[in-house]
This record gives structure tokens, sequence and C-alpha cells, in this order.
């Protein structure tokens, strides 16, 4: 919405641009009738080329001050017919004068004076009585053709203007709503996951919890399996917590600042990994920042689930001036020949770049092992935030998925 309304400004600066020199050189073209029309009287001195040259360009300002510019236009061009030549040339800026005051909705009493000023001069011009009466005549109709012409073009102008705004309006409406639509939607999922997920987890963190106590109560020893369930569920009791508070819209989930507790817990499980950060460390969008830290999750998980036995994974990550490097490296046992791994991990993680506007690419090392490198703007995309939690964008993304 914002990128339109900054379009729809420009535009209309263009126009407002394209006005001016329009009202310009139709003040100028006015000018040259007035003073240069084959068989007309040329002004004899400076007044009278003032008058003429004031006369036409006031037209100029008809579109800012149409009152303003109609009434001094008129008073010029009627002191110059009475000056130098009553005839149809003098009449023609306050045409268009009049015509561009009535299209401006401007005061009727204004437009009224000067159309009475102007054949009151024609009258008293000393013309005689058949010309003058054919003259005033002539010139009364092309005073009522230009009003009408206005009235109509104004008509017109308000119908534009009016379906214009019924179409803005009923965007907002379709865009209110789809977001109302979204809103009540992740409520649902919210609601849902609340209802299915947490008591099982619940369930799952109080069992270990319970067999970890009477191990250690009767002096045996913990297996690590159990204590691996314990850490687990109570980690997935956090992150499910999160999530809802991220689809009721209360809270912005993890982000790159719990990046050490995440490389710790995957220590823990038996993962070793290592942790560089590089270049200066700022504050970023919520949807990169929630990205980012999603990436390296989900990276770190299938580095345990499918990269074999004791590996090692690096996690790389990079602060540059437009964007931020993302990368995981595993010593696995994948090779460069292994063709494109599927699984919903790595899909997630290319929904999440596309809906961003970065790249991501995925597959094996050449001396072997598996990469994943995201590359994400540090400026999100509009509405990508929302996007990069769970509605997907769709752009085509780089390397193996």
């Amino acid at each position: 919405m914002g990128g339109t309304l900054i379009g729809r400004q420009g535009w209309a600066g263009l126009r407002g641009w394209r006005g001016a020199a329009f009202d310009g050189a139709l003040g100028a073209v006015l000018a040259a009738d007035v003073l240069l029309l084959p068989g007309v009287p040329r002004p004899s001195g400076a007044l009278d080329l003032a008058l003429a040259l004031v006369g036409a360009l006031a037209v100029a300002g008809s579109r800012r001050r149409p009152t303003a510019a109609l009434l001094l236009c008129t008073g010029c061009m009627l002191a110059y017919a009475l000056r130098v030549h009553p005839g149809p040339s003098a009449a023609f800026p306050v045409l268009v004068a009049v015509h561009m005051a009535v299209r401006a909705g401007g005061k009727r009493l204004p437009v009224q004076l000067s159309a009475l000023a102007f054949l009151a001069g024609y009258l008293a011009s000393g013309q005689p009585a058949p010309t003058a009466a054919q003259s005033t005549a002539l010139l009364l109709g092309w005073f009522l053709a230009s009003v009408a012409m206005a009235v109509v073009s104004r008509h017109r102008r308000a119908y534009l203007e009016q379906l214009e705004r019924r179409a803005l309006d009923a965007e907002r409406t379709r865009e209110e709503a789809a977001l109302r639509r979204a809103g009540e939607e992740r409520l649902r999922i919210a609601r849902e996951l609340h209802d299915s997920l947490t008591h099982s987890i619940s369930i799952i963190k109080l069992q270990a919890g319970v067999a970890v106590h009477l191990a250690r109560k009767r002096g045996e020893e913990v297996p690590e399996a159990l204590l691996a369930i314990q850490e687990a569920s109570g980690e997935a009791m956090r992150e499910l917590r999160a999530t809802l508070e991220v689809l009721r819209g209360t809270g912005g989930g993890y982000g790159l600042d719990r990046i050490e507790d995440l490389v710790e817990r995957s220590r823990t499980a038996g993962l070793p990994t290592s942790v560089t950060v590089t270049g200066r460390e700022r504050p970023l969008a919520d949807g990169v920042d929630r990205a980012a830290y999603r990436i390296v999750q989900e990276a770190l998980t299938n580095v345990t689930r499918h990269a074999g036995p004791q590996p090692r994974a690096a996690v790389r990550i990079e602060y540059g001036d437009r964007e931020l490097v993302v990368q995981i490296d595993d010593d696995g046992t994948a090779s460069p020949g292994d063709g494109p791994v599927p699984g919903v991990g790595l899909t997630g993680m290319r929904e999440r770049v596309s809906a961003l506007g970065g790249r991501l690419r995925t597959g094996p090392r050449p001396e072997g092992g598996f990469t994943v490198r995201a590359e994400l703007p540090l400026e999100a995309l509009p509405s990508a935030g929302a996007r990069a939690e769970g509605d997907p964008a769709g752009v085509p993304l780089e390397g193996v998925s």
C-alpha cells in the first residue's frame, strides 16, 4: 500500500509539472496571438505592450489562482482593447481565463463581472453600432461556449476522481479483508497447535523428568538419551510458546541473539559445532532475524539426522553492507555426486528465504559434507515477516534442495 501511495504521489507531481509547463506555453501563445496576429494594430508604447503581455501571461497562473488570474487578465486586456484594438485577439486570453476559472470551480461573480466588463468595453470602444452589436454577439457566444466546455470538463474530472476514490476504497477494503482473514487463520492455527501439541509435549517432558528423578533417587546413572529427551521436550515447549506468540501477534519469536543457546544444545546432543560471526553486528528486521535463526536450527537438525556418524558442523554468520549471509557446513557423508536431497526442512528454508527476497544454495561440498548458504537482504520486503513465518511467495531459488 505504501509503495502504491508513493507511486501515485510521484505521478501527481509529474502531472503538476506538465500542467505548469502547458499553462506557461499557453500564455506565451496567447501573447503572440495578441501582438503578432496579421492585420491587427501593434502596440505603440511600452504601456500597451505591458498590458498585452501581462494580460496574456496571466493565464499561466489560472491553475493555481484562477479568480485572481481571470481578474488580472480581464483588466489588462480590456485596457488594451480600449487603447489599441477591440478585435477578437484581445478576447482570446479572457476566454481562456474564464474557461480555467469555471473549470477550477471558481466563484461565479468574478466570471460574470469579467464577461460583463469585456462586453462593456466592446460597446464603449467607439465602433459603429452594427459592428459593435455583431462583435458583442459573437463574443457573447464565445463566452458561453467557453463556460459550457469548462462545466463539462469539471464534471468529467469530478466523475473520474469519484471512480478513482471508489477503486481505492475497494482496494483498501480487499486488503483489510485479506489481513483479517489471515489473522483469523493464524489464530485458528495457534489454537490447533496449542490444543494438539502442548498437551502431548507436556506429557513427554513430565514423564522424562519423572524417569530422571527416579533414576537419580535409586542412585542409578541417568541415560544420556533420557537426558536428551528431557532437554529436547523442554526446548520444544519453549519453541512452541514462541511460535504461538508469533501467530497471535504478541511476540517476536527467536532470533540470532539466541544462536549461542541453539549451538550449545547441539553440542549437548553430541554434535560438535562452532560459530563464527563477522562484520558489524546490528539489529535486523524481524523477518530476517527469525529466518536466520530457523535456517541455522533446521540445518543443524539435518546434520544430526543425515550427516552420518560423528559429524562436525560450522556455522558462519556474516553481516554485510546490504545482506546477511548464513552458512552452515558439515563434514558428513554427502559427496559431490549425490543427487538432490528432498525434505520438508529444506523446503521450509527455501520458502523463508524466498519470502524475504533472498537467495538459497544447498548441496554437497566438493571436499565432502553438505553446505547450506542463505543470503538475506538486511531490509526485509514489505509484509515479508509474515510471509517468512508461513506464507511463502514461491520465488525460484538457486542450488539444490
